[in-house]
């Protein structure tokens, strides 16, 4: 991944970068930020596990401010037995839960925060639509306020096919 350099422009001109004269024409930086996590390294940073590891991968990840998540709905989970025989739906609790992991990402990746995050509460949470085996649940969590790295608020939406899923504000307690 290339990553634009962030010395100032004069340094480059100027010839004054620690870089080599290739790197410093080709504008590289060997230390870029993650913008992506598999699901092997999701599970480095989330205590989640099946059947409640709700995210299969990251595909934009904005440190300290938001990232995307995909959920890959199948019909072999668990819930769906019961939820409902004949006309399996995920369950709301489920939809939130996976948007609160999506989040976890953005909170367990900033400086300070040390702990498991965990809900300390939801508002304004609503549903639009349902969610079925073979969607795939794209989930967007931004980061609204930390406060003394203990405590975070999001915002956050879920949507199948460009279609609005779920939204509402998730809050988060870190704890030891």
């Amino acid at each position: 991944m290339l990553v634009i350099e962030t010395e100032p422009m004069s340094t480059l001109v100027n010839g004054n970068s620690s870089h080599s004269p290739i790197q410093a024409a080709a504008n590289i930086d060997c230390t870029a930020v993650k913008t992506t996590f598999s699901l092997e390294e999701i599970q480095q940073l989330l205590p989640h596990r099946y059947p409640f590891a709700l995210v299969d991968r990251i595909i934009d990840y904005v440190p300290g401010k938001r990232a995307v998540g995909l959920k890959n709905v199948t019909f072999n989970e668990p819930h769906f037995q019961g939820h409902f025989p004949g006309r399996p739906i995920m369950p709301g609790v489920l939809i939130v839960e996976a948007m609160a992991q999506v989040g976890g990402i953005v909170l367990t990746q900033m400086p300070g925060v040390d702990g498991l995050c965990m809900f300390a509460g939801i508002d304004k949470v609503r549903f639009r639509r349902p969610v079925v085996p073979g969607d795939q649940l794209v989930m967007m969590v931004e980061l609204l306020s930390v406060k003394r790295n203990r405590f975070g608020k999001m915002q956050a939406r879920a949507e199948v096919d460009g279609l609005l899923v779920s939204e509402g504000e998730l809050m988060f307690s870190v704890v030891d």
